[in-house]
């Protein structure tokens, strides 16, 4: 046993903080970019009618990574039509959406643009 009485004061959180972080990775907790879903695939995917003008924006609080026409973002805590319809708002007509490598529905899709 360590006689923590001995030993100083930074020396008891380096200890501490490393036993914090060697739970965590046991555990998995502390990967820093831990994808959405088991696949490791965007939880969310889009084609935009045309090509994004930024590639990386927020909307509604949803991140969004785009290449070309091709948009994608991790899970969010909203239901799903409300994100399409942000995207929609930040980078223009969806033409595709998709909810962990499900289509959303034609009738979703148009509400999403709508």
């Amino acid at each position: 046993m360590i006689n923590t009485l001995s030993i100083p004061r930074t020396g008891k959180l380096a200890i501490l903080a490393s036993a914090v972080v060697y739970a965590g990775l046991s555990f998995g907790v502390v990967a820093g970019s831990a994808p959405a879903n088991a696949a490791g695939a965007p939880y969310y995917s889009a084609t935009l009618s045309a090509p994004a003008k930024d590639t990386r924006a927020v909307a509604d609080g949803v991140a969004w990574a785009c290449k070309d026409a091709t948009c994608v973002a991790p899970k969010a805590a909203a239901r799903p039509l409300r994100v399409c319809r942000s995207l929609n708002r930040k980078f223009g007509e969806v033409a595709s959406f998709k909810v962990d490598g499900e289509d959303l529905a034609a009738e979703e899709l148009a509400k999403c643009n709508g």
